[in-house]
């Protein structure tokens, strides 16, 4: 048997009102571009070195969404080859007084090229895993054709070139890499004298506390170009 019916009408809850979820803001961000990217990519590339590359967090960094990058870079690999090229782009300088001369050109070419790598510690780091881009190879030719038209030999010159990639890219490393404070130095050159006995040229010379970065560069590189200036 069917229950009974009431006539009574239950007593229904006041709807609640639930509110819709806020807009999200309008950021007033310039519209995407390869250029936007590849500048916002060098910042945080700057700020948490090669690890903190993420393209999710490359997007948070320029308001828009991951998926939206991939119109303008394939991948995050194209991404470091665009940041690392765009931070070694090298501006010649301005002519003043008498003309340096092809040493004094290769001396401000390569020291230029480390204070870049040191403006951008990651750089050093990656340069040696990345395709070459324009920048770099156009680095590399001007010193090229600076050495040729000195007179380095054309079966000279690849060495001449590692050889001097190798001592900017080493200088560079090291000394972004070996961070002292004084006190630690003093600390350390402190128990290398108390090996002297068995370190005795190293503590003599108070290799730990050398700490002119820009002159050893230099003169190191003074060494190298000696070796390379063409016989008189």
């Amino acid at each position: 048997m069917a229950a009974k019916r009431s006539g009574k009408q239950s007593k229904r809850s006041p709807r609640e009102v639930v509110p819709l979820p806020a807009e999200p803001e309008t950021r007033n961000e310039p519209p995407l571009s390869l250029e936007r990217i590849v500048a916002t990519a060098v910042e945080l590339l700057d700020a948490e070195g090669i690890d903190g590359l993420k393209m999710r967090r490359l997007a948070d960094r320029l308001g828009a969404g991951a998926m939206s990058l991939y119109w303008h870079v394939g991948n995050k690999e194209q991404v470091f080859d665009l940041a690392l090229d765009s931070v070694l782009a090298y501006r010649e300088p301005s002519q003043m007084g008498e003309p340096p001369g092809w040493r004094g050109d290769v001396v401000h070419m390569l020291e230029d090229w480390r204070a870049v790598m040191l403006r951008h510690p990651w750089s050093a780091a990656l340069l040696p895993r990345r395709a070459l881009g324009p920048n770099i190879l156009g680095r590399l030719e001007l010193v090229s054709r600076t050495l040729s038209e000195a007179g380095v030999a054309e079966t000279d010159l690849n060495v001449a070139i590692w050889s001097l990639w190798n001592y900017v890219i080493g200088a560079t490393v090291t000394r972004a890499s070996f961070d002292l404070s004084d006190d630690d130095r003093a600390a350390a050159q402190h128990r290398l004298t108390a090996l002297s006995e068995h370190y005795p040229t190293i503590a003599r010379a108070r290799l730990l506390l050398d700490s002119d970065w820009d002159g050893t560069f230099r003169k190191g590189l003074d060494f190298l170009l000696d070796g390379l200036s063409p016989a008189p």
